[in-house]
């Protein structure tokens, strides 16, 4: 055995003996607490999902937990006795994380203020690859610096329970550590201003005020995906374009639309137009029978019903949205597919505000305005988005399949796409990636957006999303 693991043996030799002498039933506050975790853990984990813990502990967490399958392990035999008789339905081993080994991999991976514990938080983050899957999400929380003095006080007064000698791991600890064992981190949000029953204050200064003081709030939450995820190779594509009083785009669409990946085909939804854009869409598909265009007519309202009806029919394992105005070029498409396809990230969103725009492009209103709705976004969605309302969004269609399963959670209330996919996108934890492209005036046609209307509209769609995401 070499130096570094007989250190590491010791150190959870030494972490073993403690829990092994520890109760293993938690006391009212501890459970309040562990109340407090589970709630943020379920809105960061697909009730259906596999689910592995990490230092489980007597599985009080993992009790909490809505998943469709439940496994936790832990280094200490009599806690596990304890989790065992606690959750029947759960599957519990006496592992440590260092020295995982299981013969499963999980959609979520829970640590729980286990990381400061760990021996060697490196070689534990490296280990987890053997559990994980491309698509698996790692998900931890730690205690921030913040509070160390005010925990160390409740300890003394016996309001929390003793703990073995811990590491104090920072925000740029828990980066660089994740980076070094080819973890990347997605989203860090902060939670938990009171963790103690205050006769319903708790709930509501944890709901309405934590997301404001992130630097008093006790836990910091982590949402981390695998380095470099694999991806199918050349997956199949479907690009969407809904078209109302396009009919001057519709041709330029097809040959300016690049072939890509293992075959590509075009949707075309046309909605209500009061021009002739259906009639060539007929023409155009007739024209050129060598593309894969499929042609759909709208019952309802509202682009975002349009792309939901052209990603039902669509059979790519990339799905893509290309406004009919061409104002986003065609030939930029490929970027897109390059992220999704090398597994960069899980949502590819296209952004208009990095290059220089056709002078007529943008008017300067509509461009305070998305520079606005960037920074809100990147505020609710704990990742960096920069324009929200560009029309081009790329996902997988498994991922859409379960945004699609999952909108009763925000519920219908998006008539453009934009907001319902990137709201479902943050609530499934993918990982967003802006892709700068250059947009470029209309050559035929007029916007069919209404500035203040929809304006206003949007504006209501984020308060009622920051309901759903950050004052939770």
């Amino acid at each position: 055995m070499s130096a570094a693991s007989t250190l590491t043996q010791q150190h959870l030799d030494r972490i073993r003996a403690f829990y092994e002498e520890a109760p293993v039933s938690p006391g009212r506050l501890a459970r309040h607490y562990r109340a407090q975790l589970a709630h943020y853990y379920n809105l960061l984990i697909p009730a259906d999902a596999s689910v592995l813990e990490i230092g489980c502990g007597s599985g009080e967490l993992l009790a909490l937990i809505q998943a469709g399958r439940k496994v936790g392990v832990d280094l200490s035999p009599r806690q596990i006795e304890a989790a065992r008789a606690r959750v029947p339905d759960a599957e519990f081993h006496v592992q440590a994380g260092e020295t995982l080994d299981l013969d499963e991999h999980f959609d979520c991976i829970i640590i729980s203020e286990t990381l400061n514990q760990a021996a060697d938080v490196q070689q534990l983050l490296e280990r987890l690859h053997r559990v994980s899957h491309p698509h698996t999400r790692l998900v931890f929380n730690y205690f921030s610096n913040v509070w160390r003095p005010v925990l160390a006080v409740a300890t003394a007064l016996g309001l929390h329970a003793r703990q073995p000698q811990s590491s104090w791991i920072s925000s740029a600890d828990v980066r660089n550590l994740l980076n070094l064992a080819d973890w990347r981190p997605m989203v860090l949000q902060t939670r938990i201003l009171v963790p103690f029953p205050c006769l319903g204050l708790d709930v509501l200064l944890n709901r309405w005020v934590a997301p404001w003081l992130t630097w008093f709030c006790l836990t910091v939450f982590c949402v981390a995906r695998p380095g470099r995820p694999g991806a199918a190779a050349q997956p199949t594509v479907s690009v969407v374009i809904p078209a109302r009083n396009e009919a001057g785009n519709i041709e330029a669409a097809v040959l300016r639309t690049p072939a890509m990946g293992a075959g590509t085909e075009l949707i075309f939804v046309e909605g209500h137009s009061k021009d002739h854009t259906w009639a060539e869409i007929q023409r155009v598909a007739a024209k050129y029978p060598e593309r894969r265009i499929k042609l759909m007519q709208q019952t309802g309202k509202g682009k975002g019903d349009a792309v939901r009806l052209g990603f039902a029919a669509a059979t790519g394992d990339i799905l893509m949205i290309l406004d009919a105005d061409l104002t986003m070029p065609p030939e930029e498409l490929p970027k897109f597919y390059a992220v999704l396809a090398e597994g960069r990230a899980d949502f590819a969103n296209g952004c208009r505000l990095v290059y220089p725009m056709d002078e007529q492009a943008m008017q300067f209103l509509n461009l305070c305005a998305n520079k606005t709705f960037g920074i809100i976004f990147t505020w609710l969605l704990g990742q960096p988005v920069k324009d929200t309302l560009c029309g081009t969004k790329v996902l997988s269609r498994a991922h859409y399949g379960q945004i699609a399963a999952n909108r009763a959670y925000f519920g219908d209330f998006d008539p453009f796409g934009d907001f319902d996919l990137l709201f479902g996108a943050a609530k499934l934890n993918l990982k967003i990636a802006d892709v700068p492209i250059r947009y470029k005036e209309r050559t035929y046609g007029t916007t069919n957006i209404q500035r203040w209307s929809h304006g206003w509209l949007l504006l209501r769609m984020v308060l009622f999303a920051a309901r759903k995401l950050k004052f939770v």
